[in-house]
């Protein structure tokens, strides 16, 4: 690959491209004739720095002058006494110590020890190369080589070729940068082979423009005083802050509480509104980073009348990464925010404190600090539902003694003779085995079970309002009040791409004036494609879902048919290993749902970045949400209803019967499988995952290097190279997309696992800490994004909080027992007591009536010869007029099941709508200081205007008195509009 040349000496300034006269290409390949003419200068690899104070001529000889411009010392003279380089303890700066580096772009470059051979397209070196080989070759006496194989060497002629026509587009770009202010400085010979860095300046002057142009809201001088509101929600919200201020991070901050500086949009017209008493800290480097990508993306680069920014270049691999730096080491001797940050967010030891979502915002942008502010508010908010649910979980263990239906189950004098599990191996049993299932029922299927389940819906409601209202202080802490997203709005690089294919193809004949873009006829093919992708991926769940049901079948039987010592655990083991089959399918989904997702959503195109992200967060989480609620849907609400009855049972695949839930109900196998889910999903997919396998991969590294290497080496490495180490960022919708379907496992089934609130709980308090230590120490630092809300995944909240009503009530009322002892007791019962339930509950079946092949074989291990057995229906018995059909009683309960689910809905759907109207989504202390702030905005104009006034009459009263009117000359005449006058001179 050719060498980057360096004007300037190494390092530019906004005006370098103009005192060098290097003008700037209307194409990238135009680039290539002048590659001579540049051999002669300095190359990029040497790491050279320029001497200040040399660009003046100080003893008047031009030329000598000139010569000693491009003079520099070799940066392997500048390092201190532990090999380390001599600035980078000062952090990420260039060569010079001064200047900040806010932006890095990687490139790949030739590895020192090859051989690059160069197109005859940009020089004739290789045709001069070839052809003294050619004669050496002849003129030695050694043997002939064998000749190349032509195939490879028409690749790697075309490979070089594809290197040196991304060095001149780089070239291209990067004058492109200078003209447009930036500095540059290249960095090739370092401790990371085989790829370059350009860091990126971005002087003040650039700054200012850019910040005029972006509105950025910077702080001015003036200050006001933040009054608490005095109603008592305000006050209630003071107490808990005081109360609980051992809990919050211990940041110094220069600002004085309770005093707030007006922000106003940057304008160079205005800096004497802004604090510039020191120039270096007014944009911090999180401003300064958002300021260069801008411009990056603004920066085009032509190729075949085509322009391509940042994005494209980055897509075609011209570039291989954009990054902002990290301020500093986390162990470093100055004290930075990423210091502050691992010190007070990502340490393990303060896991009881609160965010320092201020300083989150300050170094990440405000998109991280939204989402880390939604986290804590919604494991905040999991505190109060994790409480309530061990009260109904311990309330359920007080009374499992005193529960009726389950004395009554085990108790023995009851003899009561079930009907087999399964057909042929499975043999009759007593009612009274199924005792502990019975009991471990009633912790999860009691009368608090409704009562949690309203609560949780009114929490979802308070917890979606809690975050509305905490969100609009945020945007007013972080002068986001008047932020619009559309003015961030850029196109793709992909769609850049296949709009320039398409204006390709198109007749020369067409109009030009009118605007190329892709279609929904472009974009027919992708679209599908991605139908007929999703409608396959929700079948192979489905698929998934029922192998796991066969699998529960058959390996009941199997186990029926083995020794009897196993059968007392059969239905446990059964449980248990299908719930663990079921994670681990849902885990591997997950991870190939995530990629296919993303494929789909590439080939359909999105014209933006927020098109993309909302197009694939939808794709994502229809995926991953049929992925991981497929078998506890199934368990909630088809289990033990497709099974037929004895006699007339249900068959799939042949010769497999449908399997039936216990005496209990299937509450209980839905409460194992939600829990093993959430446990795996959290502990092992989450946690593992994301600590585990890093670990390992780190352990591994330590092996390889000495320790001393090691630490030699973090002493070496400069800023910009230890975040090439560091793992790309990859957006934050993987963090939301974990914590949508923890939101929906602890909403959607509530009403069977009242302890899925305090899981959920446990597993925050740890992924908190585990993503801050990630973000901190692990990934390169994010490009700080602007950002008012949560945005799509706000809709999707609400959306899974309004279902879960619906599905609370349907597992309240068809899964459990609630409503079949409601109506026995209040119906059917003598003493209006449960006495009497169970066997109201179980149907009669006689034994002759089995299908031919269907009657267990080992009957005689009872002792006596069974006549009758029961089964749970509610059927008529085999001697009424109507065998085995749907008694009346089914009938009454459906009706009354019915009307719970309709009564139960719209009466948590009223009382959710009246809390959300209850409860104003702006606070109204933020909503007065707001206004209050507008008005001292506008207090501030009007004295700037009376003070432009002011000078303006003090500039002509001067005049007058300097310049006495001459004798018979009249004074001059006062103008009419004179305040204009001087307002345009000042």
């Amino acid at each position: 690959m050719e060498p980057h040349h360096e004007p300037d000496g190494g390092s530019s300034d906004a005006g370098a491209a103009q005192e060098l006269g290097s003008p700037l290409f209307s194409s990238c390949e135009n680039l290539s004739s002048r590659q001579e003419e540049q051999s002669t200068k300095m190359r990029r690899s040497d790491n050279y720095l320029p001497v200040p104070g040399e660009e003046k001529n100080q003893d008047g000889n031009q030329d000598h002058a000139k010569a000693r411009n491009n003079e520099s010392i070799p940066m392997k003279t500048l390092h201190a006494d532990d090999g380390s380089p001599l600035y980078s303890k000062l952090g990420p700066y260039f060569r010079d110590g001064h200047r900040r580096v806010d932006y890095i772009l990687e490139y790949s470059i030739q590895k020192p020890h090859s051989t690059r051979r160069r197109s005859s397209k940009f020089g004739n070196d290789n045709f001069l190369r070839r052809l003294r080989r050619s004669l050496s070759s002849r003129s030695s006496k050694a043997p002939l080589q064998p000749k190349e194989d032509p195939e490879f060497a028409a690749q790697d002629h075309q490979a070089d070729y594809h290197e040196d026509d991304k060095s001149s587009k780089r070239k291209e770009f990067e004058e492109n940068l200078h003209e447009a202010g930036l500095e540059l400085e290249w960095d090739e010979e370092n401790q990371i082979p085989g790829v370059g860095f350009l860091k990126i300046h971005a002087p003040w002057d650039i700054l200012c423009r850019e910040a005029e142009l972006m509105k950025l809201k910077m702080p001015t001088k003036k200050t006001y005083e933040v009054k608490q509101g005095s109603n008592l929600v305000e006050k209630i919200r003071l107490f808990i802050h005081k109360a609980t201020a051992p809990l919050h991070p211990n940041l110094d901050s220069n600002q004085q509480p309770g005093l707030k500086p007006l922000s106003h949009p940057f304008s160079r017209e205005k800096e004497h509104l802004f604090d510039l008493s020191d120039k270096d800290k007014f944009f911090d480097s999180k401003t300064r980073s958002s300021i260069v990508h801008e411009v990056l993306k603004r920066t085009k680069c032509q190729r075949d009348n085509y322009s391509m920014g940042i994005t494209s270049l980055l897509a075609n691999s011209i570039y291989t990464a954009a990054y902002p730096p990290h301020d500093g080491d986390i162990n470093g001797m100055d004290l930075n925010d990423r210091r502050r940050l691992y010190e007070e967010w990502a340490s393990y030891s303060v896991f009881y404190k609160y965010q320092p979502v201020g300083l989150i915002r300050k170094y990440f942008g405000e998109k991280v600090g939204l989402y880390f502010a939604w986290l804590g508010v919604y494991t905040q908010m999991l505190i109060p539902a994790s409480i309530v649910g061990v009260i109904v979980f311990l309330y359920g263990c007080a009374t499992v003694d005193s529960n009726i239906p389950s004395m009554e189950i085990c108790d023995p004098r009851n003899n009561i003779t079930m009907c087999p599990l399964c057909d042929r191996a499975c043999s009759y049993w007593k009612l009274v085995t199924a005792c502990g299932t019975a009991r471990a029922s009633h912790l999860f299927d009691n009368e608090a079970t409704v009562f949690f389940s309203i609560f949780m819906a009114l929490w979802a409601v308070l917890f979606m309002e809690h975050w509305k209202r905490r969100q609009m202080r945020l945007n007013y802490i972080w002068d986001l009040t008047g932020f619009g997203e559309e003015e961030e709005d850029h196109n793709r690089a992909e769609y850049e791409i296949r709009v320039m294919k398409k204006t390709m193809r198109q007749d020369q004949s067409a109009p030009k004036e009118e605007k190329v873009k892709l279609t929904c006829t472009d974009r027919m093919p992708a679209y599908m494609t991605a139908v007929a992708m999703m409608a396959f991926m929700i079948t192979l769940s489905f698929t998934m879902a029922f192998g796991v049901i066969l699998y529960r079948i058959s390996i009941k039987a199997a186990l029926h048919m083995s020794s009897a010592a196993g059968r007392s655990n059969i239905r446990a083991t059964v449980k248990g290993t299908a719930a663990v089959i079921n994670v681990i399918i849902i885990i591997i989904l997950d991870e190939i749902y995530a990629k296919i997702a993303r494929w789909l959503t590439i080939l359909e195109v999105p014209k933006t970045d927020k098109s993309f992200d909302n197009r694939l967060i939808f794709k994502t989480f229809i995926l991953k949400f049929v992925n991981a609620f497929t078998p506890i849907v199934y368990l909630a609400f088809f289990r033990g209803r497709l099974v037929g009855r004895p006699g007339k049972y249900l068959y799939v695949v042949g010769s497999y019967r449908m399997e039936e839930c216990a005496h209990a109900g299937c509450l209980m196998e839905l409460c194992i499988q939600l829990c093993i889910t959430m446990l795996g999903k959290q502990f092992i997919q989450n946690n593992l995952f994301e600590i585990g396998i890093p670990k390992l991969k780190k352990m591994l590294q330590k092996r390889k290097m000495d320790p001393q290497e090691e630490e030699k080496q973090n002493k070496i490495l400069q800023r910009h190279q230890k975040d090439h180490l560091l793992l790309p960022f990859a957006g934050l919708n993987p963090e939301y997309m974990e914590m949508i379907i923890q939101f929906g496992m602890v909403t959607l089934f509530v009403a069977s696992f009242p302890l899925a609130p305090l899981f959920a709980l446990l597993n925050n308090i740890i992924e908190i800490r585990l993503d801050a230590k990630k973000f901190v120490t692990e990934l390169r630092r994010p490009v700080a994004a602007k950002a008012k809300d949560i945005g799509i995944w706000y809709n999707l909240l609400r959306g899974l909080s309004k279902v879960a009503v619906i599905v609370n009530a349907f597992v309240i009322a068809f899964t459990s027992d609630f409503i079949p002892r409601l109506v026995y007791q209040y119906t059917y019962s003598s003493d209006g007591t449960l006495h009497g339930f169970v066997n109201h509950t179980l149907s009669v079946f006689k034994v002759s009536d089995f299908e031919p092949g269907t009657e267990p074989l080992v009957p005689k291990h009872l002792g006596y010869n069974v006549e009758t057995c029961r089964y749970k229906d509610y059927r008529e018995p085999p001697w009424s007029k109507t065998p085995y059909e749907l008694s009346k009683e089914f009938w009454s309960i459906l009706a009354v099941r019915l009307a719970f689910v309709i009564v139960f809905q719209n009466v948590v759907m009223l009382m959710s709508d009246f809390v959300d109207w209850l409860i104003p989504d702006i606070p109204k202390d933020i909503s007065l200081q707001i206004h209050k702030e507008k008005i001292h905005m506008m207090e501030l104009f009007m004295k700037e205007e009376q003070g432009k006034r002011r000078a303006a009459r003090d500039t002509r009263s001067m005049y007058k008195c300097n310049s006495p009117p001459s004798a018979g000359q009249s004074p001059p005449q006062p103008r009419s509009r004179p305040n204009t006058h001087a307002r345009a001179g000042w």
